[in-house]
């Protein structure tokens, strides 16, 4: 008969930021640690989200201070780039530490 989860072996679960954790914005995030910073064409290559998708990720991402975005023009063609902040840097470290931290209080079968 399996043993019962104990409510400490779950609080590890609990301390996972959501804002980094949804697989979209990961992604984002990671490309980001990567290469510092990226145009919106190269990560929406890279992940193979849509348009929307990553605007809408990115948004989220930079609510939450992870990531800087700035707008210009090159030769009056827009351009989005999208830089990963020290806040956000630090964040993708404590989730990393985070994630260990569950499956090392997984439990053996």
């Amino acid at each position: 008969m399996p043993t019962k989860p104990r409510r400490e072996d779950l609080q590890s679960i609990s301390e996972i930021d959501r804002t980094i954790h949804a697989p979209a914005r990961l992604m984002i995030l990671v490309v980001l640690a990567i290469a510092e910073s990226a145009n919106f064409l190269f990560i929406m290559r890279q992940t193979g989200l849509t348009r929307g998708n990553l605007s809408s990720h990115m948004s989220k991402l930079e609510n939450a201070e992870y990531i800087e975005i700035k707008k210009e023009f090159v030769d009056k063609i827009p351009r989005t780039l999208l830089y990963l902040t020290d806040k956000g840097r630090e964040a993708i470290q404590t989730y990393r530490e985070n994630m260990l931290q569950v499956l090392r209080d997984l439990p053996d079968k």
